[in-house]
């Protein structure tokens, strides 16, 4: 619980990955790569009950040997590569009832840790925000990247103000989205359908070596890396 509301954790993993198949099920230094996330909310003090959307059996399976409850198998039209995170977590929602913050975790954040999701859903109670979502430094500042008019010329991508400095150690921080932990109160999620809006989503920062997020065997070979340290 956070400041007495119930939390529900949902683990979504879906079989038929394109990228990487198999990916939720592949070793990842000695661990199915979704065991990452499940040890992660499992031991994470602000989760009351942590639950698995999954289409796939054999992802069912091992997450319940993980000690992840299942208490459903997700639809084929929640499955397909046009479903959303928002519409497969609205459905947990409506099959689990009667919490009232909810976090979503993606298994292909394995390195996301219970710390950062107790951050997140502190942040969440500190702030008075209605939603946190990760996030990590951006590799390339906006002030600092361009795009391409239409005559082929370089052009600034995003103006900075007006007298900023651009030497990298006076630029403001610049965070981007890492995927790890996305949490909001389940009102609000359900009126506005995102986590992510501004002005009004707080957000947790997480270092680079955290942040990784699979979706390539590029991707994943880095992680291994960075698990086995």
């Amino acid at each position: 619980m956070i400041e007495g509301r119930s939390v529900l954790a949902v683990v979504t993993a879906r079989g038929g990955s394109k990228g990487l198949p198999g990916k939720n099920l592949r070793p990842l230094a000695g661990r199915p790569l979704i065991a990452w996330t499940i040890a992660a909310a499992r031991a994470a003090a602000g989760v009351d009950r942590l639950i698995l959307s999954s289409d796939d059996p054999d992802i069912m399976g091992a997450a319940r040997d993980l000690g992840c409850e299942v208490p459903f198998q997700r639809s084929p039209a929640l499955s397909g590569d046009a479903a959303g995170s928002i519409e497969v977590v609205l459905d947990a929602l409506d099959r689990t009832p009667g919490y009232e913050v909810v976090v979503l975790l993606q298994p292909t954040s394995p390195l996301r840790t219970a710390g950062d999701i107790d951050g997140a859903l502190g942040r969440l109670a500190v702030s008075g925000a209605p939603a946190c979502v990760s996030v990590s430094e951006a590799p390339v500042h906006p002030w600092l990247a361009f795009a391409e008019d239409g005559r082929g010329r370089i052009d600034p991508f995003i103006i900075p103000p007006p007298g900023a400095s651009l030497r990298r150690q006076d630029l403001p921080p610049a965070w981007m989205l890492n995927g790890a932990v996305y949490v909001a109160e389940v009102d609000w999620l359900r009126r506005e359908r995102t986590f992510l809006k501004p002005g009004e989503t707080a957000l947790w920062p997480m270092p680079p070596e955290r942040s990784i997020d699979i979706d390539t065997l590029e991707d994943f070979e880095a992680a291994e890396r960075l698990a086995r340290g």
